[in-house]
């Protein structure tokens, strides 16, 4: 029979070496900490097995777990000496999600549960604390109501709000316990009301309900969104703990809080993060009330009144010091810690891996590797390659002006200007018709990760630097600020107030996730200096990656951004992208309406001192480099025109008839053109096309050879290639320019003719093709559409229910579909290579700056990847990670 519950705690550890994969990540690090002697309350973990198997049989449990869940229960009474369900002294436990990685705030969680109507009386009693008691109990019901229930949390936050009102409080913590036991009797009538039933009573009840709401939350909205976000597969499941309460509301003795090993944000070796006096777990990470200090150092840097836990608690913060350093070098990487201390005595409830900037991993990767805590390569696996985004895109001009409209919580560093918004649809919304936005909330919640992910900034009016907003930023790569105070925000009016000033939905503001600073209007930005960590991580990368990294390019601009990232030549230069300028994109359209091959010779004619420009500004950048530029490829309607003024723009130029150049422009028309008259099919139909473009490739290239003494390498790619013979007579139309212009220049270089790869059934006549091309670049956006059917510009309508119901692992656009996209890749690379041994194999689709692609094209042999420019770094990490996971 299969096990599903494992025990923790009080001497007990069935995980073993904590299996993830088995136990989700915090029931392996529980266990964990527990195996290690660290003070951890009693519990156990119902696996990830059983939530597979959950779903599987129609969300019910078999009668098996009962009976194990049951022996889970009696270890944790004889560890504590309470009995979950005794009146006179009850034992409570917590039930918790836990993935084998980390989602924040994405799953469930319900504390205090075994308290009922009898039970309460009974944790008064034993606790010598009623106020306690029913505060315990009014959190239960709410928090159950919420997340097993499934009520309306509004209404209950209404009741608080309002018994607050009434009796002239401003905190929770004046109430006591006369009315925390009154707004228990509220709690129970908006149960009864909007449930249909009495609150449960039973403990056995209670908990079976919540262990399948934890499972439940799993397939929530929010968190299938989140596991779209960051390539979780959704088989994974979630474990669940059930874990001996411990409670840091009992008193000014008694508190919690969440603190990380080192600072998630700039990656200092420093204690950081926060902790609550008399307050359960929620209220620190929910943003309920905002925290207080860590450490004296912070408090001091902040200029804050309420005294650190360090100034507060001392005896019971050095042993939390002492417990930091134990994980740390237990676990070897930075420790997101929650931990609550009742009545003096420190629990630990939770370690894992600390979500971090960008910058922070660089920082902690690279210090802990110098401190000989891991190694070279096992800092290169630390770094997320696409956090990397984060540090490569433009932070706030510091000598600009800003109007500092108020300031709060530096909770996730970079700059941000955008529209306010005051909801997660409107930011979705606004993001997709192309406005940048700022999400302005009072605190954000699980249900908001579509909004924030949308978002370019994120501003809140609670909450501290390890709230819901901050974590979920950090992890996201946004900037985030949180706890500003001085915000009064309206969403019925869509009003956001700051003393005396009022800004409204629509209005820009910029906020500084570094300073916590928040300005009105857009404040001018500055490029960053990839230096220092940065740099020394990537030149641990490039000694251990194998494959080379190029960059697509088709400007000086990004060829100079290109190769400052490290990119060691183009893989891509779109020549079409040049044709579309203003200054020649007329005689473009005298070649394509041009009636015979005189008329397009004499518009090429036009063209060819424009496109050998082109060609000379990006050789000089690339000099000494490899250069693959890809003759002209889309079909011809893209360059058609279409108003009055530009048909008769062609005409004057043409010296033709305006009516002639409607009646070629109708011949011309194609019903599915992408399938089309384009790529080599043109040069096969007007090659004079390909010669022009040849000769301004080889006339560029001589001169700049001459000129700077270091040649480029073109590398000359005919794209949409399906037969070998198509390639054949594009390649003698580029070596025949290539003679004429050597024979003129009276100089040679060398140069290499091949095809991009993006048809299926080049990639199955690889063998062939290669018998006269010299390199294949694959295509993947072009071969993921052929070889799905899929249109990339159409897809978007249905490819997130595709990946949200499985059909697909990730958006095939985005990350490679490498069992069948992928699949015809191995198959050209081995056919290819059988033919032409030495045949120079690269990719160059949008996936050559995806990780995952990445990992695959090392596993397939390819020689080189090419990406976007601000790509460049992340292929260079992914590279390296993808030659130390092969081995």
């Amino acid at each position: 029979m299969t096990k599903y519950v494992y025990r923790f705690g009080g001497g007990a550890n069935d995980g073993g070496a904590g299996n993830k994969n088995l136990l989700g990540g915090k029931g392996a690090n529980l266990d964990g900490m527990a195996s290690i002697g660290l003070p951890v309350p009693p519990g156990f973990t119902i696996s990830t097995e059983m939530c597979t198997r959950y779903y599987q049989d129609g969300e019910v449990f078999p009668d098996s777990l009962k009976a194990e869940v049951a022996e889970g229960l009696a270890h944790i009474e004889g560890v504590t000496g309470k009995r979950f369900g005794d009146a006179a002294d009850p034992l409570l436990v917590s039930v918790r999600s836990g993935a084998r990685v980390s989602m924040p705030g994405m799953m469930d969680t319900v504390l205090n549960l075994g308290l009922n109507d009898e039970t309460v009386q009974g944790l008064a009693q034993v606790s010598g604390d009623e106020r306690f008691a029913w505060d315990s109990y009014r959190r239960f019901v709410q928090m159950y109501s919420d997340v097993v229930l499934g009520l309306d949390h509004d209404a209950f936050e209404e009741a608080l709000e309002i018994m607050k009102e009434d009796n002239g409080f401003f905190s929770d913590t004046e109430m006591e316990a006369k009315h925390w036991k009154a707004l228990v009797g509220e709690y129970k009538a908006l149960v009864e009301d909007q449930w249909g039933k009495p609150f449960p009573q039973d403990v056995n009840d209670q908990l079976w309900g919540a262990v399948a709401a934890v499972f439940g939350s799993w397939q929530s909205e929010r968190a299938k969104v989140y596991r779209r976000l960051n390539d979780i597969p959704s088989e994974w499941g979630t474990a669940v703990n059930v874990q001996a309460m411990v409670f840091g509301n009992m008193g000014d003795t008694s508190a919690t809080g969440v603190a990380f090993t080192r600072n998630p944000s700039t990656g200092e070796n420093l204690y950081y993060g926060e902790f609550l006096i008399n307050a359960q777990g929620e209220d620190v990470v929910a943003g309920i009330r905002t925290p207080q200090y860590l450490t004296r150092q912070a408090r001091e840097e902040a200029n804050a009144k309420p005294l650190s836990m360090e100034e507060a608690m001392p005896e019971t913060y050095a042993e939390l010091a002492r417990v930091f350093d134990i994980l740390e070098k237990h676990y070897r990487d930075m420790q997101d810690i929650e931990f609550t201390v009742e009545r003096g005595k420190l629990w630990m409830l939770q370690t894992r891996s600390g979500k971090r900037t960008a910058k922070a991993a660089l920082r902690i990767a690279v210090e802990m590797a110098n401190e000989g805590l891991i190694t070279e390569e096992e800092a290169i696996a630390r770094v997320d390659p696409m956090a990397l985004d984060q540090l490569l895109h433009p932070s706030l001009d510091p000598s600009a002006a800003r109007d500092v409209l108020t300031k709060g919580l530096p909770a996730s560093p970079g700059a941000a200007s955008g529209i306010i918004v005051f909801d997660a649809d409107t930011a979705e919304r606004r993001n997709e018709m192309g406005d940048a936005v700022i999400l302005v909330r009072i605190e954000t919640s699980p249900e908001d990760i579509h909004g924030m992910h949308a978002a370019r900034g994120i501003l809140t009016a609670r909450g501290g630097m390890t709230s819901h907003a901050a974590v979920v930023a950090r992890g996201m790569g946004r900037p985030c600020v949180s706890g500003a105070g001085s915000l009064s925000i309206d969403t019925k009016e869509r009003v956001l107030r700051i003393g005396k000033r009022e800004l409204r939905e629509g209005d820009t503001i910029t906020i500084d996730g570094a300073s916590g600073e928040v300005m009105l209007g857009e404040v001018p930005t500055v490029q960053p200096e990839l230096v220092g960590d940065f740099g020394v991580l990537m030149g641990w990368a490039d000694k251990v990656r194998r494959l080379k990294v190029r960059t697509n390019a088709e400007t000086p601009e990004d060829c100079r951004v290109a190769r400052d990232f490290g990119a060691e030549g183009i893989g891509l230069c779109r020549t079409e992208h040049m044709f579309f300028e203003a200054s020649r994109i007329t005689s473009v359209r005298q070649m394509i309406l041009a009636e015979d091959e005189a008329g397009r010779r004499a518009a090429l004619e036009k063209l060819l001192p424009e496109q050998r420009g082109d060609f000379h500004s990006i050789f000089e950048v690339m000099a000494g480099l490899p250069v693959t530029i890809r003759l002209l490829d889309p079909p011809l309607h893209e360059f058609l025109p279409h108003s009055e003024s530009e048909f008769a723009e062609v005409a004057e130029a043409a010296g033709v008839g305006v009516e002639v150049l409607k009646r070629r422009a109708n011949e011309l028309h194609e019903f599915n053109p992408m399938l089309g008259h384009r790529g080599c099919r043109l040069g096969v139909t007007y090659p004079e096309i390909y010669e022009m473009q040849a000769r301004a490739i080889f006339e560029a290239a001589c001169d700049v050879a001459e000129k700077s003494g270091a040649a480029p390498i073109p590398e000359v790619m005919i794209p949409l290639v399906a037969t070998r013979r198509e390639l054949e007579l594009m390649k003698k139309v580029v070596d025949t320019a290539a003679e004429l212009v050597f024979a003129e220049k009276g100089r040679r270089i060398d140069y290499l003719v091949g095809t991009m790869i993006e048809l299926p059934r080049a990639a199955l006549m690889a063998d062939e093709i290669a018998e006269v091309g010299e390199f294949f670049s694959f295509g993947t956006n072009d071969l993921t559409q052929t070889t799905l059917g899929v249109s990339r510009d159409d897809a978007g309508r249905f490819l997130t229910q595709y990946v949200d119901k499985g059909i697909f692992a990730r958006d095939p656009f985005v990350s490679l579909d490498v069992e069948g996209v992928g699949q015809l890749i191995e198959i050209a690379v081995e056919k290819g290579r059988r033919t032409r041994a030495g045949i120079k194999l690269g990719i160059c689709g949008e996936h050559g700056g995806d990780p995952a692609s990445i990992a695959f094209c090392e596993t397939a042999g390819l020689d080189y990847v090419s990406a976007s420019p601000y790509r460049v770094p992340i292929a260079r990490l992914a590279a390296a990670q993808a030659a130390l996971k092969k081995g």
